[in-house]
């Protein structure tokens, strides 16, 4: 149920993207045990100074090559999957596309299972 968005800047190829997308999803799997089929993504390039960031907060120097990730997903990760997550996903973002772990951003928004609707006008998770 997690809804990812991935914001970077213009410049990178289809692959690239695909492969950013992959492993989000990849990692999520590992660490939040979401199911394969539970993939949904809005995967945005923007234009020079449509991404703002300092690079160097928290001593850490990034560059327009930054990739900001947020994950939408139901509460109730325990810390350690966050933890697994956030590492997991750097590693495998490292490996492809080779994206360098200090231009990851990663921003988990937990919402509570009702605010959730997955198509024809019903909250599927409202009563679990």
């Amino acid at each position: 149920m997690p809804l990812v968005r991935i914001d970077l800047l213009q410049g990178t190829t289809p692959a690239y993207r695909q492969a950013l997308s992959d492993g989000v999803h990849q990692a999520m799997i590992e660490a939040l045990q979401i199911p394969p089929d539970d993939r949904f993504q809005v995967i945005t390039e923007h234009a020079p100074g449509g991404i703002v960031y300092d690079p160097q907060y928290l001593g850490i120097h990034r560059n327009d090559k930054i990739v900001l990730v947020q994950i939408t997903a139901s509460a109730g990760r325990k810390p350690m999957q966050k933890r697994k997550l956030y590492k997991r996903l750097a590693e495998l973002l490292q490996a492809n596309p080779g994206l360098a772990p200090e231009n990851l951003l990663i921003n988990l928004v937990e919402v509570v299972w009702e605010n959730w609707s997955f198509g024809n006008g019903v909250a599927q998770y409202m009563d679990q």
